[in-house]
């Protein structure tokens, strides 16, 4: 069996590396695996580049233009939503032709337009389909919020301004409805709440939804000695260090305020407790934020090297995830697996990953207060017993072998 995996990007965001790890995953239960990407980042000869042309970026751009007009000239939201109105035709490609499986991931930002998607579905390849986001069951938005149009058909879509040449979110559900409703399509949920969300929704209906989490490769994310990984990041060997990192921290869905006005709380209720504990932050704009947080904090770059971000993992305490709206992060994964505990809200996949007191802390919805409760409760519990539940976590639930049984049935049905 021959997999073709496509993804905008071979490294940068959370679907390039979940679909870069099925990838290798794949490869080592002998599955002919290869990814197909816009945008490659290593010279691995079993990623495809559609090349560094001068049109990757011009069809990016005239996406973003056309929103842009859509939202009467206004830039807010610019990037929050997609409508897939360019893109390349993949489908004449030799590797694609060779293919037994077609399984898409995030395709975005000028990767793949409607149309291509159209093609790819109606090849008579098997199109299986992972669900990063809530894009391929939406009109235009990556994420919903409160809003449900999506069950019945999008319309005014309040990240929008108006209807200046139509209704642009209408436009693209009736467009994706037509080319889903003759096509036989397998949709893959990161998480069970994404799957259940994905069941919702006009568009999914008649096709098969599941959900199968992410892989991760348990043998590099594993617990180390926490005191030679600070020694390696230069971090204070008597603090209590909290972990938060994200692509882009000033991103409102991160929830990095909601973290400053937890340890707010912190210091101004344990004191005592607040003296040992320090921040750091790893990510696009780390810097930025230095000056919201109320105790002392550690700004680091975005790292990409995949051991370096092991030992950063082994050389906090904690890893917070404040975030408003996630699938499956692959940052809680990656911390469990290095039997570092998470704190986290209840939200989107995040309960299905942190076992409340258990392997960490799930906390209410955007209660800074209990978001703090759980900082606390966490760094006061068996350390020893909910590092050992995290790192078992992992092992029984995201397992490269579980995860790639999992789709081999999918593949194959």
């Amino acid at each position: 069996m021959r997999v073709l995996i496509v993804n905008t990007s071979e490294r940068i965001g959370g679907a390039a590396i979940a679909a870069n790890r099925l990838m290798e995953a794949l490869k080592k239960n002998g599955i002919k695996a290869k990814m197909l990407v816009r945008d490659k980042q290593t010279d691995h000869i079993t990623v495809l580049s559609m090349g560094n042309s001068l049109a990757q970026p011009l069809k990016f751009l005239w996406e973003r233009f056309c929103i842009f007009v859509y939202n009467r000239f206004s830039r807010r939201n610019l990037f929050q939503i997609d409508i897939a109105n360019t893109g390349t035709d993949i489908t004449q490609l030799r590797e694609f032709q060779r293919a037994d499986v077609i399984h898409l991931h995030w395709v975005n930002q000028g990767f793949l337009s409607l149309p291509d998607i159209s093609r790819i579905m109606h090849s008579g390849k098997r199109v299986v389909i992972t669900l990063h986001d809530q894009w391929y069951f939406t009109g235009i938005c990556h994420y919903s919020g409160t809003c449900e149009k999506y069950r019945t058909e999008c319309h005014d879509c309040e990240l929008t301004r108006g209807h200046l040449f139509g209704d642009l979110a209408q436009k693209v559900f009736l467009q994706k409805q037509r080319i889903y409703s003759d096509a036989k399509l397998t949709f893959v949920g990161c998480s069970q709440w994404m799957a259940n969300l994905a069941k919702t929704s006009r568009l999914t209906q008649g096709q098969q939804v599941v959900s199968i989490p992410n892989a991760i490769d348990t043998e590099l994310f594993r617990p180390l000695d926490k005191k030679q990984s600070r020694k390696e990041f230069l971090l204070p060997s008597d603090k209590r260090l909290l972990l938060f990192g994200c692509q882009r921290i000033t991103d409102p869905r991160k929830g990095f305020d909601l973290l400053v006005e937890a340890l707010q709380i912190i210091q101004r209720d344990h004191s005592q407790m607040a003296q040992d504990i320090e921040l750091v932050v790893v990510g696009g704009e780390a810097e930025n934020v230095r000056h919201k947080v109320p105790c002392n904090i550690f700004p680091i770059r975005y790292v990409n090297d995949p051991q370096k971000m092991v030992t950063l993992y082994n050389a906090v305490d904690l890893y917070v995830t404040p975030s408003l709206q996630d699938n499956l992060p692959n940052t809680i994964m990656e911390s469990l697996a290095c039997g570092i505990p998470c704190i986290g809200f209840k939200v989107g996949g995040i309960p299905e990953m942190i076992d409340h007191q258990k392997n960490g802390y799930v906390a209410e919805y955007q209660n800074a207060q209990d978001f703090a409760q759980g900082i606390i409760w966490t760094l006061s519990a068996d350390y020893d017993t909910l590092s050992h539940n995290a790192r078992e976590k992992v092992l029984t639930t995201y397992s490269e072998s579980a995860v790639v049984r999992n789709y081999m049935e999918v593949y194959e049905g």
